[in-house]
């Protein structure tokens, strides 16, 4: 492998790579969509027979989005002389100036909404059909791994015995103010459990996998690369990101026709926004129409609707049809796991290797190394998904 350089033949692009980092410090959007009184109006929501509009606080933003985007665009690109590279920092660029945008607006309905369609963008036709394909298939067999049996503390010594298969430490904070069960922050290296959240048996799998095996692994590996937008991510790279995360489910043997239909469910609802659809509207969607109990409709809609329409939950459904496929084609999953990355910049990604710029993965993924999936619906869905 080429020796990583730092020397003045790329020290514009360090130097462009380092204040960029200096810079987006502050916008992790998962710090700020989360709203801080999800329990009770949710409470509210259910006593009022589900026609109540949640009224949802959300955490001050904590930087000055005007001069960040000054900030962001005085670069000098022009100084990093490879067409390829200098595309991908041009392109990250814009990917943080609207995620800044998304930020400041969190809360104030549709403004949130058309800034969040320009970040994540909304379900195509081929996604809908997708999704709704899986709904077709039965996942009524009873399974005693799916019974919800495990409190946060409980998932919390779950979680510290499965990452002791990585040399990597990071912080697991427990908080009432989550939408998810669980969630990595980045920025920090902090998993965060849902306080009222009650676990499965299979839930925990999926989340090791999801959360440690991948979300956790490409922190690290972004945090051991010499430019550091390994580490605050690529163009797009939710999509991927939660691609391979679910494909490590599969993996691992823990993906379920509920869990996909539960992403299913989740473009279904990112459609229903598209389409005007109020909060109470979708969550009607859901539990009366697709018969989903309350409880699992309620988390579906606050995911889709915080922050006045959140439309990225439709990514996950398109991850792991385009990661699936990637895999298939015997491709190097390991180029995806080199930090937050984006499969549509793998070319770049090996120049990058090749200049001696880029360090390859220094934690794979264990899921990977072996495929536990005994469950041949789940191969013929995913094959199936166009």
């Amino acid at each position: 492998m080429a020796q990583i350089k730092t020397t003045q033949e790329f020290q514009s692009l360090f130097e462009i790579d380092a204040n960029i980092n200096r810079l987006v410090k502050n916008i992790e959007l998962l710090n700020y969509i989360n709203p801080q009184n999800i329990a009770s109006e949710k409470k509210k929501f259910f006593a009022a027979k589900y026609n109540y509009e949640p009224q949802f606080n959300y955490p001050k933003i904590r930087f000055n989005g005007y001069k960040l985007h000054r900030l962001f665009f005085s670069q000098r690109l022009e100084r990093i002389e490879d067409d390829d590279i200098r595309q991908l920092y041009e392109d990250i660029i814009y990917e943080y100036s609207g995620l800044i945008e998304c930020i400041e607006t969190i809360g104030q309905g549709r403004k949130f909404y058309f800034n969040s369609l320009k970040s994540f963008g909304t379900p195509t036709e081929r996604s809908l059909e997708n999704a709704k394909f899986i709904l077709r298939f039965d996942d009524s067999e009873f399974n005693e791994e799916l019974l919800p049996m495990y409190n946060a503390q409980e998932a919390r010594d779950y979680f510290d015995e499965f990452s002791k298969r990585y040399d990597f430490k990071y912080r697991i904070k427990i908080s009432n103010n989550l939408s998810a069960a669980a969630m990595v922050l980045n920025n920090t290296q902090t998993l965060v459990l849902r306080k009222s959240h009650k676990f499965s048996l299979n839930q925990l799998k999926v989340l090791t996998n999801h959360e440690i095996g991948v979300h956790m692994v490409t922190t690290f590996n972004g945090l051991n690369q010499p430019l550091k937008v390994f580490s605050n991510g690529f163009p797009n790279n939710v999509e991927t990101q939660e691609g391979l995360a679910v494909y490590s489910e599969f993996m691992s043997g823990c993906l379920t026709i509920e869990r996909l239909k539960e992403l299913a469910f989740r473009v279904i609802a990112v459609d229903s926004l598209h389409k005007g659809y109020t909060f109470s509207d979708t969550f009607h969607l859901l539990h009366n129409q697709h018969k989903l109990n309350r409880d699992k409709a309620f988390s579906i809609t606050l995911r889709v609707h915080r922050g006045g329409g959140f439309t990225k939950d439709h990514l996950y459904l398109k991850g792991i049809r385009n990661i699936y496929k990637y895999a298939n084609s015997e491709e190097d999953l390991g180029l995806l796991l080199t930090g937050k990355v984006s499969q549509e910049y793998v070319s770049t990604i090996k120049k990058l290797q090749g200049l001696g710029l880029a360090l390859p993965p220094k934690y794979y993924t264990d899921a990977y190394i072996h495929n536990d999936n005994t469950d041949s619906n789940l191969d013929f869905i995913l094959k199936s998904l166009k």
